[in-house]
């Protein structure tokens, strides 16, 4: 079912390179930088913080597969929280998820900033954020073809080193006499397995699910996927269980080959794991690699954030030029609006140059927590009203429901209060204003136009 809101759109992008867009959003600067802070804060403990994400995240594309083969549109969850919970609800949902996208681009580009340094140590960060910012607004300006041919390609060269890592990491640790100070006994060395207890496990969930962020990716290109309804689910199960395996055993080996007190992000754990090892070359071949990582977690969500802005403007939630395309496909205007994250990055990275990165980390991941947070409510409306209406036989249906899909919402719902009384409290100083803000626009300019398109909905039916 193709919806008319994704006029202009082409249906271009095939199941593997679904599955590479999602993975090349998802495996950025959450893995190869921001796993540095999770293992500071949680030391080996991070290896469950990690599985804990990986589950609330399974239970998420559980739900999304369901109801994005019923909906294969670039609204995605935001359409379907409209549809099914209420017309606010839809807005606040694409409102959040584009602020959160745009931000993750700010996030990637600062992380950029930090992997330059490696070899340009006095040129200041700016210069590199503006540098490639450029450079990935011209890809997206383009054509789908052409961001999903550069992204296809972004993530296979990661992912390929990420197998290479566990490859090498595995022959070090156990298939050759390497440095003596390496092996299972970093997992307990230096205070134990949870050194900070179960509250630095929590915490470093949080920074988990960044790591995961774009794994949804895959829903929101449904509207512009080839058979969406085989494309979709096979993609977003390869992707997360590719993406848990990868984490689980990049994190396991990094910590039996770096001491977890020598993490942080100054530079990339995968960095200094390459010179401990002292293999010529590798840190920078490492470093090259992982900067490549941030670009392909760019680019997806420079993506994301310019098809939510056309999707809120075909919903006339945002101004109409918004909801424009060119000759090739590509709503231009959504994507200038969308590239704003790289100035944000840019403004902080100069004022704040030595602790933008986990600054943009917590504004930006809460949209996609409260995003996350209205997929599972969402799908409970879903599911309810969808069976109530007789609907076609859905051939993708969660598991365990309603209980998993509520487990997964408590899970989320804990994660952002306990956030006020972490370092990341951020999340909820910049949310809930964002949220009112969000509210008080609907209500003086978009309820209105909203109940009188309601109600001519119920003249022409009635």
């Amino acid at each position: 079912m193709e919806s008319k809101m994704e006029k202009g759109l082409k249906r271009e992008l095939k199941t593997k390179q679904l599955t590479m867009i999602a993975m090349g959003c998802a495996i950025g600067t959450g893995l190869f930088l921001g796993s540095g802070l999770a293992i500071s804060t949680a030391g080996p403990g991070v290896l469950i913080s990690y599985a804990i994400g990986a589950f609330i995240v399974l239970l998420l594309m559980g739900c999304l597969a369901e109801m994005t083969v019923a909906h294969p549109t670039s609204g995605s969850f935001g359409l379907i929280a409209e549809k099914y919970i209420h017309p606010m609800a839809g807005y606040l949902v694409r409102y959040s998820y584009w602020v959160a996208n745009v931000l993750a681009v700010g996030v990637e580009v600062s992380a950029i900033a930090v992997y330059m340094k490696y070899w340009f140590p006095t040129v200041p960060g700016i210069v590199w954020i503006l540098f490639f910012g450029a450079v990935l607004i011209y890809v997206n300006a383009t054509s789908v073809h052409t961001f999903a041919t550069f992204e296809y390609w972004f993530s296979m060269i990661k992912i390929s080193a990420i197998i290479g890592f566990i490859l090498l990491g595995a022959y070090v640790l156990f298939g050759s006499s390497g440095p003596s100070n390496i092996g299972p006994e970093n997992f307990t060395n230096d205070g134990g397995f949870l050194p900070f207890g179960f509250k630095g496990v929590w915490i470093a969930i949080f920074i988990s699910l960044f790591s995961f962020l774009g794994t949804e990716l895959i829903a929101v290109t449904a509207g512009e996927a080839k058979d969406p309804d085989v494309a979709v689910p096979k993609a977003l199960k390869a992707t997360v269980f590719r993406l848990s395996t990868f984490y689980v055993l990049t994190l396991a080996i990094m910590l039996m080959i770096v001491p977890w007190k020598q993490a942080g992000i100054d530079k990339s754990p995968f960095v200094k794991v390459m010179e401990i090892l002292n293999i010529p070359g590798a840190s920078g071949i490492m470093n090259f690699i992982i900067l490549t990582a941030a670009l392909s977690a760019m680019n997806s969500q420079l993506y994301a954030s310019t098809r939510m802005v056309f999707s809120l403007s075909q919903a006339k939630f945002a101004p109409a030029v918004f909801g424009k395309v060119n000759g090739k496909g590509v709503p231009l205007f959504a994507l200038a609006v969308s590239a704003v994250g790289i100035i944000v990055a840019a403004v902080v990275s100069a004022v704040f140059p030595g602790t933008s990165y986990a600054f943009m980390m917590g504004i930006s991941m809460f949209g996609a927590i409260f995003t996350w947070l209205m997929v599972f409510i969402s799908h409970l409306f879903f599911r309810n009203m969808w069976e109530k209406s007789g609907g076609r036989k859905l051939p993708v249906r969660m598991i365990g429901f309603p209980y998993l899909t509520l487990l997964g919402a408590v899970l989320l719902v804990c994660l952002m209060i306990t956030t006020w009384f972490t370092p990341f409290k951020i999340l909820l100083q910049f949310g809930i204003p964002w949220l009112v803000f969000l509210t008080v626009v609907y209500f003086f300019f978009h309820k209105k136009r909203v109940d009188a398109a309601s109600q001519q909905d119920i003249v022409v039916k009635d």
